[in-house]
């Protein structure tokens, strides 16, 4: 019972701290800005038909997903049933095999006659696909979308006269784990067996595909069409249950629903007020409408009690990497929801509280007792299972080869957790989730750590992600190590605990050996220079994301430009990800053009026409992680300090909601390539700090009188911010509408296959 009510207090925490009071809303800016046309203004168009999972509209909330294309050598369009819940359930065999997610089936819509033209549009605004499928024979007028809070999909069509006799099939799909297909090379472990077949059946109207497992329990579509006049609506649902079969009844339930018309009115409302929470416009229209889309992306792919986003999201296509991946993918899917005012969606801070026992499971045994810490790989809950060949990674042992030592991956997720922290200033994140899991991930590396004959603690070898080749004294390690030590000092003052291991992080900090460098600036690790094309910044966490070492000391400047010189040099290697590092490397550098470009060159090289992105396979973070991007152009708060626009390009900006450590909601406007006035709202009462390029600046509160502040040395502006006060910060003798909306810039083509 202790468990349950300080995991509900925890959920509380965040949805608490997500309906907190707001700025007044922009709508409010003047009669000119509308939400629904502004956002969209953005939607993806099709003229032509999306013939690959990158091309196509998707659908989802954070369960169930569709992605929508044509049917590979038919005459029909694919209406995908994804589910980020169903998994597999034999950990003997591993993450990637026993525990993989599996694939469950799709739709496809088959017309009478031969498609000869599309018309659609994704409506971000209310998160539908609609729009025509011209056919030889008629018309067919679609509206599809998956309901926000329901795991119900939705697909409405209204047919012509020669298109009436349109049909649905539903084709099940294998439950094998997709890293079995022999174009990923990967064999699964002996005595890795199918799962039996489907098996389909009625409940009345309701159709029904039964997916029993092997290790117990099912998962279930049912669907059910319903018709009206020339229109035919057609209902799909997944449920999953393990290890009872309870699937069947609720997957019924589920389709035994209203109205299409009933079921959009709260599905929309809830998007509505999803986009209204804060607000971004820039003259770049392009990667504007890119970065409302990943909005849109993210909100289909999450919930906070929903499994941390996959590889794929909720959206499992083909690939090698069916599963969820922690050395990276999880971190970066997850950074847009501070900046973006969404701290409700935080699934990873859900997830490692809650499955916080499988944590001290994936480590060996003999470490059990006082550590933890979480895989290369897992499954829904955490789990990695038994980590047999190449079906999956355990956590490791610093100093062995085997399982490969990476050993970090608990402590950079933790890190996400204290941005939320950080971002609500919520002390119950941080004394029930944060202190007592990051406590144990250092506590890992402390078994390992010997002092050296130079009176320094080094760590044997670990692994660098993923780099290929183990190091002692790794970088990624030795970062990780700085930031828990100094944080759980942090932390522990700010709670007011007298720890007995805080000598021992003391002792640390001040005695962990160096990073090792050499004249390319930052190693693997000592010993082991990057010497080759490497598309992850794990030897460079220290300047990004964790900014232990930054431009501000001007004694780090040439290590920092001459490691993202040396990393960004090497191609052959390089992926998506690599550039949205390299853009937030450039914009603390300060250098927005040059973080720019870093962004121009991801959309020219790697994103795709519907803005997915692919490496071997489909994988969701690195467009997710360019909205991150963004914000550190946009706006930085590390160390204690608001920088409001700190490497920014465009001459004009408006931002409103935008969520800062410390707990801030800023609104700021840039005008003809000045800062024209800037507005804080303390949710907190944390210290305030901002650093601004706005001349002989004046600060007033809500009401239009002077608020106190300081001017520091280095320029930057104290202000005193009480929990729930405001300041606006303007240039003395200039009296600027603090209004937000749109900024003007010269159109550009709309994402997906516009023509």
């Amino acid at each position: 019972m202790v468990e349950l009510n300080r995991r509900t207090l925890i959920g509380g925490a965040l949805a608490g701290v997500a309906g907190s009071a707001l700025l007044p809303d922009i709508a409010s800016a003047g009669d000119d800005f509308n939400w629904k046309d502004f956002v969209g203004s953005s939607d993806l168009l099709w003229k032509k038909m999306p013939t690959t999972w990158y091309e196509g509209p998707y659908l989802g909330n954070g369960y169930l997903g569709s992605g929508i294309y044509a049917e590979p050598n038919a005459n029909a369009i694919r209406f995908n049933v994804q589910h980020s819940q169903v998994q597999d359930h034999r950990p003997e065999f591993g993450a990637l095999f026993g525990l993989a997610r599996l694939p469950i089936g799709y739709f496809t819509l088959e017309p009478v006659g031969a498609i000869t033209g599309v018309d659609l549009r994704m409506d971000l605004w209310n998160a539908e696909l609609t729009g025509t499928i011209t056919t030889a024979a008629g018309s067919l007028r679609l509206r599809a979308f998956i309901h926000t809070k329901r795991d119900l999909y939705a697909i409405d069509v209204q047919a012509s006269e020669g298109e009436r006799a349109f049909k649905w099939v539903f084709h099940p799909l294998k439950a094998i784990s997709p890293r079995t297909d022999p174009k990923w090379g990967r064999q699964p472990p002996a005595g890795f067996t199918d799962n039996p077949p489907v098996q389909l059946t009625n409940a009345g109207d309701v159709q029904l595909a039964v997916q029993p497992l092997n290790a117990g329990g099912e998962h279930v579509t049912a669907w059910r069409e319903v018709t009206r006049g020339t229109r035919r609506t057609l209902f799909t649902s997944v449920a999953w249950s393990h290890p009872a079969k309870t699937a069947v009844r609720r997957a019924i339930g589920n389709v035994r629903c209203g109205s299409i018309e009933g079921l959009a009115v709260d599905h929309r409302l809830w998007w509505h007020d999803f986009y209204r929470k804060s607000f971004l416009s820039i003259p770049d229209k392009r990667l504007q409408a890119f970065y409302w889309i990943q909005l849109y992306k993210f909100a289909s792919a999450a919930r906070k009690e929903a499994p941390a986003i996959a590889t794929c999201g909720p959206w499992l296509e083909n690939t090698p990497w069916p599963n969820t991946w922690w050395n990276l993918n999880v971190q970066l899917e997850y950074w847009l929801i501070h900046g973006s005012n969404h701290v409700e969606f935080d699934a990873v801070t859900y997830s490692v509280d809650r499955y916080r026992d499988v944590l001290v499971e994936q480590v060996p045994a003999e470490y059990r007792h006082d550590s933890a810490g979480i895989p290369r790989t897992t499954d829904t809950v955490l789990n990695n299972g038994a980590g047999i060949g190449n079906s999956g990674y355990g956590v490791g042992i610093p100093g062995k080869d085997v399982p490969t030592p990476e050993v970090g991956n608990l402590t950079w997720t933790l890190h996400n957790v204290w941005l939320t922290y950080r971002h609500t200033m919520d002390d119950r994140v941080l004394r029930n989730v944060l202190f007592p899991l990051l406590r144990r991930a250092i506590n890992y590396y402390f078994h390992f750590l010997t002092k050296g004959s130079d009176g320094k603690w080094h760590l044997p070898i670990t692994f660098s992600p993923e780099y290929g080749v183990n190091a002692p004294d790794c970088n990624y390690d030795l970062a990780l190590i700085r930031w828990g030590c100094q944080t759980l000092i942090e932390s522990a003052k700010s709670l007011r605990v007298n720890d007995p291991l805080i000598p021992k992080w003391q002792d640390t900090l001040a005695n962990l050996t160096p990073y090792p460098v050499d004249k390319n600036g930052y190693m693997i690790g000592a010993g082991v220079p990057f010497a080759k094309s490497h598309r992850h910044y794990s030897h460079l966490l220290q300047i990004y994301p964790l900014y232990e070492v930054t431009w501000e000391d001007p004694a780090k400047r040439q290590l920092i430009e001459t490691s993202l010189n040396h990393w960004i040099s090497f191609e052959g290697a390089l992926q998506g990800y690599t550039f949205t590092g390299a853009a937030s490397i450039s914009a603390q550098m300060l250098r927005g053009d040059k973080a720019d470009f870093y962004l121009g060159e991801l959309m020219r090289r790697y994103i795709k026409p519907n803005t997915m992105y692919q490496e071997s396979g489909p994988v969701i973070e690195t467009p997710l992680s360019a909205v991150q991007s963004m914000y550190d152009m946009l706006c930085q708060s590390w160390g204690g300090v608001i920088r409001v626009f700190p490497a920014v390009p465009w001459p004009e900006i408006s931002l409103d909601n935008f969520r800062t450590q410390g707990a801030f909601l800023l609104s700021a406007s840039r005008q003809k390539g000045v800062t024209r006035w800037i507005r804080l709202r303390s949710e907190a009462g944390a210290p305030c700090v901002v650093r601004t390029d706005i001349k002989d600046p004046v600060v007033r509160d809500q009401r239009g009188r002077a608020r106190r502040f300081s001017v520091l040395p280095n320029g930057d502006l104290r202000i005193e911010l009480r929990r729930g006060e405001e300041a606006v910060i303007h240039r003395a003798g200039d009296k600027p509408d603090l209004k937000v909306g749109p900024v003007i810039g010269a159109p550009a083509p709309s994402w997906g296959l516009p023509g």
